[in-house]
């Protein structure tokens, strides 16, 4: 993943995946522009592994996250220097997701990229869906659809890694370590959608994981569960 090399910046072809555009309006009597890029619709998903109590992240490189981590005058260069900018200032930690680029529900979508990406074979009623948001609102505002699962060490497949010419690690966090990271003071190589999905699952499903391995305190007698003495 991060054998990076001939890096270099070039002016953007036709692209399936992104189209940049400028939009003119007129608003309260004042004519005014603004520069938008059209892209897909999305969904992510978080999964939770309840066999072993454990996040399922994918890690992977974003060039978008490269590409400012480069100074602007280094940007101008032939070839980007990997030496002074190694991929590792690249690499993002997400919750599984994907484009929504095939004329299917938003389910089967999810349900695929849960498959592809972390190895898991999720039954469509297995998918809870959440809600659903604006993202990249200043340039994009395209809809991403969230999704929750519950999985087991049982429904793991397939080795995950994405398909195609993706290069993607599953990468598994227990409760505390999502907790510590939420609480980062950053930066942090995550999408915003990413943190709101970790919030959701530490405000409405992380305490009934936390009560079934809390540890016993002999020594104080005190349950840790329902901190009563006991």
């Amino acid at each position: 993943m991060e054998d990076l090399k001939d890096v270099y910046i070039s002016p953007l072809p036709d692209s399936p995946y992104v189209k940049p555009f400028r939009f003119n309006y007129t608003q309260n009597g004042k004519e005014k522009t603004w520069d938008l890029l059209e892209v897909h619709d999305s969904v992510a998903i978080v999964v939770f592994n309840v066999t072993r109590k454990v996040m399922v992240f994918v890690k992977q490189f974003r060039p978008a996250i490269y590409y400012n981590c480069i100074h602007p005058d280094d940007r101008k260069e032939e070839v980007i220097d990997t030496t002074k900018y190694p991929a590792s200032l690249g690499i993002a930690l997400e919750m599984c997701a994907g484009i929504i680029d095939k004329n299917k529900p938003v389910e089967h979508i999810a349900k695929e990229e849960v498959l592809e990406e972390c190895g898991y074979d999720v039954p469509i009623e297995r998918l809870q869906k959440i809600t659903s948001y604006r993202s990249g609102v200043g340039v994009q505002g395209a809809l991403q659809t969230f999704f929750y699962c519950e999985v087991t060490d049982d429904m793991k497949t397939e080795q995950g890694g994405g398909v195609d010419d993706e290069i993607i690690e599953v990468i598994e966090k227990t409760i505390p370590e999502i907790e510590e990271m939420v609480k980062s003071p950053g930066p942090i190589a995550s999408p915003p959608s990413c943190l709101f999905a970790l919030m959701w699952f530490l405000h409405y499903k992380a305490d009934k994981f936390k009560k079934s391995f809390a540890p016993y305190c002999k020594e104080c007698k005190i349950n840790n569960n329902s901190n009563m003495i006991m």
